[in-house]
């Protein structure tokens, strides 16, 4: 199975990817990107998307970034991130980007980015780590 294909199957096993009708965007080696269209029922009460929303959908682009480095027979868990914003998210699409800093034996450090419809406006960032785990 390829990479995109190993990706996409997990990626649409997700319940909460699916609740908030999230799209995976690209998968290439250290670097997914997942997208999410802007709904009233993802906001937060001024409007803008939910930050709930930006952090999940780039806590699973960094665990997919790292999972492309990672043995064909490894899952993936996120171990911890930190999340800074940024901007309002005031879009009508998220665009997250994860990508692998340092991929180790056990540990990958990843950064992420959620972007604005234009993938342009930086809203917020993310760095995490993350953990290899046998199927």
């Amino acid at each position: 199975m390829d990479m995109y294909e190993k990706i996409k199957q997990s990626f649409d096993q997700q319940g909460l990817m699916k609740t908030l009708k999230a799209e995976l965007v690209s998968v290439e080696n250290g670097e997914v990107k997942i997208s999410c269209t802007f709904s009233e029922a993802l906001t937060q009460q001024h409007g803008f998307f939910h930050a709930g929303v930006a952090t999940s959908i780039v806590d699973s682009a960094c665990g997919y970034a790292a999972m492309t480095m990672m043995p064909e027979d490894t899952e993936v868990l996120t171990v911890e991130f930190k999340v800074n914003f940024m901007k309002p998210a005031k879009t009508d699409k998220l665009i997250a980007v994860g990508k692998v800093l340092q991929s180790g034996k056990t540990l990958t450090v990843c950064e992420g980015y959620v972007y604005d419809s234009s993938g342009e406006k930086l809203i917020s960032k993310m760095t995490a780590t993350m953990i290899g785990v046998s199927k």
